[in-house]
């Protein structure tokens, strides 16, 4: 799944539709954890601009654990951190996990039951173990990243919906 994704630029305008039309759905979802992308990730950057109105969160790694802080402008706010990703300067403010009303995760693939498998530093079952119990984790993924089975051990929190492009699950 690697190899295939890290070759694959996928596209994110689709994906992006159908979480604008989910979050539209949700008012009360107000603050939003979101992730900027790496290679072969869906790209969110447009649900920020399209949805003014939520309060936008990226995850900056800390150590084993990911904070999360409230980005107003993502072009100024976020700088290359951890593995080269684009993470929200530590000047700004960290959001508690008990705090946000929905998750956007990523992930290498996802099956129809919720499961997801990551990148194997677990940082985001670490994280959604902190959330509150009704806040909402969507896993965010192209077509091809679906998968019949991500065999999920114990550890691993399942995702309450999949969204690849114009379906969601």
């Amino acid at each position: 799944m690697r190899r295939l994704r890290h070759g694959q630029p996928g596209e994110s305008q689709a994906v992006c539709e159908t979480l604008a039309r989910l979050l539209a759905d949700r008012p009360a979802w107000r603050t939003i954890a979101t992730f900027s992308p790496i290679r072969g990730e869906v790209d969110l950057s447009p649900l920020a601009d399209r949805l003014p109105d939520r309060h936008w969160l990226y995850p900056r790694v800390s150590g084993d654990d990911l904070t999360f802080h409230l980005v107003s402008d993502p072009e100024r706010d976020l700088i290359p951190g951890a593995f080269g990703i684009l993470e929200p300067s530590p000047a700004l403010p960290v959001i508690a996990h008990g705090l946000i009303d929905a998750f956007l995760c990523p992930g290498l693939a996802f099956d129809p039951r919720g499961g997801r498998l990551g990148r194997g530093r677990g940082f985001y079952d670490r994280t959604l173990s902190l959330a509150r119990p009704n806040a909402a984790k969507i896993g965010v993924c192209f077509p091809d990243q679906l998968v019949p089975d991500t065999f999920p051990e114990d550890h691993d929190i399942h995702m309450d919906e999949v969204v690849w492009g114009n379906i969601e699950r």
